[in-house]
């Protein structure tokens, strides 16, 4: 049975080489992550690389979940620090505005689902999985707020996740495509005009 130690420096390893997927992904995309490509970033042989992803798939599939992971580690736990309510989906879409507009690249999930989108097989059911869990916690902020009286009672929750990730699709785009640097402010417009219009007005 191998020790500890070993298991550890190999998980650290897979971390590593990970870590450096994602970065290549947020810039190329998906279709960019090759065995030679992943090996020459971090300095290994292919068959190095190849010890602990069998084949490009699953190097694909496992970037796609370390990229999920890394998602929810940089936009929602910090925004689960802010109160219930409007203040929590506010600080949510801060940290995706953040997340999308990243010196390192793009989004990597926006990418893969654009990637994959008609392309039937492993990584487009695991991107479709990790999109509707997206969907679902912007879905439960929206519902949260609404819950809380922020929002106006016949706000349909559903709308509004729909058209926050919508803004964040444009943004995303415009930020990548055209490098536009006006992206952000014109994000913050956008979201601003969309929860004021289905704000509770002040009694």
């Amino acid at each position: 049975m191998p020790s500890k130690s070993f298991v550890s420096k190999g998980e650290t390893t897979r971390g590593f080489i990970l870590d450096r997927a994602v970065d290549m992904v947020r810039v190329g995309g998906f279709e960019s992550l090759s065995i030679g490509g992943v090996a020459a970033t971090v300095g290994m042989s292919k068959s190095g690389v190849f010890a602990h992803f069998g084949s490009l798939e699953e190097l694909q599939l496992a970037a796609l979940t370390a990229a999920a992971r890394a998602f929810s580690t940089e936009v929602f736990v910090p925004a689960l620090r802010a109160p219930r309510g409007l203040a929590r989906l506010q600080a949510i879409v801060s940290t995706w505005l953040e997340w999308l507009c990243s010196a390192k690249g793009g989004c990597p999930l926006l990418s893969a689902a654009i990637e994959y989108d008609d392309r039937p097989g492993l990584i487009h059911d695991r991107i479709v999985m990790f999109e509707r869990r997206l969907r679902h916690e912007l879905l439960r902020a929206v519902r949260l707020a609404k819950t809380t009286g922020e929002l106006r009672t016949d706000a349909d929750p559903a709308q509004i996740a729909f058209e926050l990730f919508g803004i964040a699709l444009a943004t995303h785009h415009d930020h990548r495509l055209f490098n536009d640097k006006n992206t952000r402010q014109r994000c913050s417009r956008a979201l601003t005009r969309l929860l004021d219009d289905y704000r509770k007005a002040a009694a």
